[in-house]
């Protein structure tokens, strides 16, 4: 008995350690450059320029189904599934589009790659795009997403950007900040593209 509580203590220790390793990982990790243009009750408003991504189209309805067929492909590219076997950094946030016609999923790429340096992926079902430039409406929540939490925030924001008077187009998009294995200080978005005429 006792040798199996010293034995709990110490994988208790070592599962604290790799959390708190995991989170410091996370904070040092680029994420996709934005600037805050303005703060609202509940959400706030982001201008982001273009960035480069990696990006796979899918059938998937479903934040799960989308998560789990989209990231390993995604991935295998970047850890060295390219035409120059080159390992690239992950980055955050993982962005995703889910709806009922075609599903995206997108690895934001880091600062100093564009279409015409990076390496050529392995699977043809991977996209190098830019996105453009936009403003966007942002809610923020903790904790593991799932597609309830999701579909809440999404409606949180919608009632909010009304009650504003601030038109907004497109899809709502789910944006993910942390690995699977991360327990604490998780950071998840819904977010959705503004109309500029919103700031003229």
């Amino acid at each position: 008995m006792k040798a199996f509580i010293i034995i709990a203590f110490v994988l208790i220790g070592i599962f604290i350690v790799f959390q708190i390793y995991t989170t410091m990982s996370t904070n040092k990790t680029e994420t996709q450059a934005y600037t805050v243009i303005q703060e609202e009750e509940g959400f706030e408003v982001r201008y982001y320029p273009t960035a480069t991504m990696a990006m796979i189209s899918s059938s998937a309805k479903t934040y799960r189904d989308l998560g789990s067929s989209g990231f390993g492909i995604l991935a295998k590219y970047i850890f060295g599934g390219n035409s120059e076997k080159k390992q690239i950094a992950m980055t955050s946030p993982v962005h995703m589009d889910i709806n009922d016609t075609n599903s995206t999923m997108a690895f934001v790429l880091p600062k100093g790659f564009n279409k015409s340096n990076l390496p050529k992926p392995n699977d043809s079902g991977i996209s190098i795009v830019t996105s453009e430039p936009e403003y966007v409406a942002v809610i923020q929540f903790s904790g593991f997403a799932t597609a309830e939490s999701i579909e809440k925030h999404k409606k949180m924001l919608e009632s909010a950007l009304k009650k504003k008077a601030l038109s907004y187009y497109g899809n709502f998009r789910y944006l993910g900040y942390n690995p699977p294995y991360q327990m604490f200080q998780r950071r998840n978005e819904v977010i959705v593209s503004l109309n500029a005429s919103n700031f003229n």
